[in-house]
This record gives structure tokens, sequence and C-alpha cells, in this order.
């Protein structure tokens, strides 16, 4: 028989019971779409981490004490907490251009909380942060409206502050509405500069929900003069972020003369690492959903297994006279091959339909972002588990001897 002669076969073949072929073919298509689904909501997860860790600068440093949080509490036990502290001195020597070449900018950061009032609305803002100019572009934390506070007003101490989205339409109703009006913050009054642009949120903390103020200001009026939360340092350059980092541990180390032998007090997280870290995280996930996924392929498999097995039962007589009639062993087992497979390529064909449209709508709060050569090895894979899993039942019809075929009720 030649190959057309054999894929019409096994199309009557198919046809002949036509709801137990659909029934297979749900089950392959369920076991494709499923992977080609998983594994698109698992690259789309990690994108959406990278592109909010890229937001916030991959040439980013952030230091702070190892006491956790950075900074140690006034009162606090031990000389070494005060000698450990970080401060404006720091600051500025991180900032010579002769000690640090690698750091572009520093800018130091003291946090605290508070309630702010307009008229008869008040919030509390978990984090009010008092700074420099230089945070704001280091940490790509841009003005929406109005304009940010400058050096001058640090030097100053002006009483000024940018509000986030959040703080800002709980105070004022429009966020638009906060610029040039003036907020209390705790027992001052601060003039709104500005409103930041709006972030997306991270984790359970709403990042929109703060207020950013002159460090000097924060400091007379707010927190004391306190030791500082940390220190944002931003590295010249993608490629010199390490070479930054080894610049400021060296630096801070010679500066509050850490002993050689003694664990650094000082903590530095790295943009890159963390962002690097995040990459292979989510790509261990997306193959931990497609090995899942992966499974209930296999699942489908078995299906196909199944059902040739009892398609050869059901056709036992049929096979002994074809073969009677000279009928060639590879002729049958092409044939039932062939079933199995385009079983299997129908499923996929269908699995990969269905997974696209699917792929188009948000899931767990995820966008699913489709990776194609998924659905080529999903169609591909499709293909050979019904080439595995029907060479089983094919070398079965076409090991039938005639005589026990035509014997058969």
């Amino acid at each position: 028989m030649t190959p057309r002669d054999l894929l019409g076969a096994a199309l009557r073949g198919l046809s002949a019971n036509k709801l137990r072929s659909l029934l297979t073919v749900l089950g392959v298509s369920i076991g494709v779409g499923a992977v080609i689904v998983l594994v698109a909501v698992g690259n789309g997860s990690g994108k959406a981490v990278q592109s909010r860790l890229e937001a916030m600068g991959t040439n980013l440093l952030t230091v702070s004490t190892s006491g956790g949080g950075g900074g140690f509490a006034r009162g606090q036990a031990g000389p070494s907490a005060q000698q450990y502290a970080l401060t404006l001195a720091d600051v500025a020597a991180l900032s010579d251009k002769n000690l640090a070449p690698d750091v572009a900018s520093v800018a130091p950061v003291m946090t605290t909380s508070g309630t702010a009032t307009n008229g008869d609305t008040s919030y509390t803002i978990n984090q009010v942060i008092g700074t420099t100019p230089a945070y704001l572009p280091a940490t790509n934390t841009p003005v929406g409206s109005g304009q940010a506070f400058t050096q001058q007003d640090v030097d100053a101490a002006a009483r000024v502050i940018v509000l986030g989205q959040t703080t800002a339409s709980e105070l004022f109703g429009r966020a638009q509405a906060a610029v040039g009006q003036t907020v209390k913050l705790g027992a001052v009054d601060f003039e709104v500069r500005g409103v930041l642009a709006s972030k997306d949120s991270t984790g359970f903390n709403d990042p929109n929900a703060t207020a950013i103020v002159p460090i000097s200001t924060l400091r007379a009026t707010q927190a004391g003069y306190g030791a500082l939360s940390q220190i944002v340092v931003q590295a010249a350059g993608k490629d010199r972020v390490d070479l930054a980092q080894a610049e400021v541990t060296q630096l801070l180390t010679a500066r509050h003369q850490v002993p050689a032998d003694q664990t650094s007090p000082f903590r530095i997280t790295n943009s890159a690492q963390i962002l690097q870290t995040s990459q292979d995280t989510a790509a261990t996930f997306t193959a931990l959903l497609a090995t899942v996924a992966a499974i209930s392929l296999v699942v489908g498999g078995i299906g196909v297994t199944n059902i040739m097995l009892v398609t050869v039962t059901e056709r036992t007589r049929e096979i002994g006279i074809r073969k009677a009639l000279g009928a060639r062993r590879r002729t049958i087992l092409g044939q039932f091959l062939i079933e199995a497979t385009l079983l299997s390529l129908i499923g996929g064909a269908a699995g990969v339909g269905a997974a696209l449209i699917v792929t188009r709508f948000q899931l767990a709060g995820v966008e699913p972002v489709l990776v194609p050569s998924s659905i080529g090895l999903a169609l591909g894979v499709s293909a050979a588990v019904g080439l595995f899993f029907g060479s089983m039942p094919a070398h079965r019809a076409a090991g039938l001897r005639p005589i026990d075929a035509l014997r058969h009720e």
C-alpha cells in the first residue's frame, strides 16, 4: 500500500469510532494546551518581576548596616553601634570622585512614619523619606506633576514635600490637586511641591503611599538627629556596579575602622544581583510549571495506548483477513502507527489553538507571554507521544498470526 492508502485507511479507522477518537484527542489537547499556557504564565511572571526591578535601576547599590533597616537607634547599647552608624560624612566621602571614581551619585536616606492632614482629612504615611534630590533619579522615581525639591531646599531645610500618588489622592481627592497646597505632617506645615508618578506594586506594600522631604528638614522636624537608615549609591554604569561596590565597601570599612578579622557590619544590596537572582528563580518556576503540565501530556499518551489496544482487539479478525490476503507486517504496523500519530497531532493542534486563546487573558493577575518555541515543542512532543505510545499496540497488531486472527471471535 502507498502512504496515501495507509493514511486513508487510518482516517477510516478513526472515523469508525468518532466519540472514542474525540475523547482521546481531548486528552492530548489538554496536555499540550497546559504546557503552552503554564510556560507562558511562568514567562510572563518572570518578565513582570524583571521589568519592575529594571525600573528601579540595574546600577543601584543600597548600603545599610547589618543590624537590619540601616542605622542604629539612639540609646542602643554598645559603642560599636555608634561606631558603625551611617552618617552624612560617609555620604560626602562616597561622593568624592578621587575616593570612589566609579560612583555616579550618592543620596542619604532617613525613613520614618507620620500622619499627614489636610483640613479634616488625615492619612497615615508608613514611609516618610528624608533624602536629597539625587535620590529620585538614582531610584528611577520620577515626579508626575509639579516638581521635586532642590539642593537649595535641602541646604535651607525648607519645609517642602513631594507626595506619592496614593498619599496625594487620600488627602486631596485628586493627586494633581495637591500641587501647591499645604499639608501638615505631624505638627509642621509643608508645601506640596510635586506628586510622584505612579509605581506598580512589587509586593504587599503600596509604593505610592509615601512622601519625600529634604533630609535636613526631616532631621530637624521629625526624626531628630539619629543615624541614616541607608545610603543609595548609583554606579557610573551597568558594567561598573561591581567596581563601585568594592569601592564603597573599602571606603566604609576604612572610615569606620572595621577590624580585618571581623565580618563587615555593612550590608550592600546590588540591584544587578537581585535581577539575576529573580531571572534564575523565574526560569526555575517556569520549568517547574512545564514539568507539571507535561505530566498531563503523558496521561494523554497513556490514553492513546489504551484506545489503540482496544482498537487492535476489535479489529483482530480484520487484521487476520488482510494478512491472509497478503498484507505485509510493515503495512499493518504503519497503519496503526499513523492512527496513533494522527490522534496526537490533532489533539496537539487543538491544544495549541486553545492555548492561543487562553493566553490572551490575564491569569491569576499575570499577563502570559507566549514562548514560540513552546508551541513547536508541544506539537513535536505530541507527535512523539503518538509514535511512542502507539508503537506497542501497532507492533501487537502487526505480530498477529493470520490463523490466530481469523479464529478470533
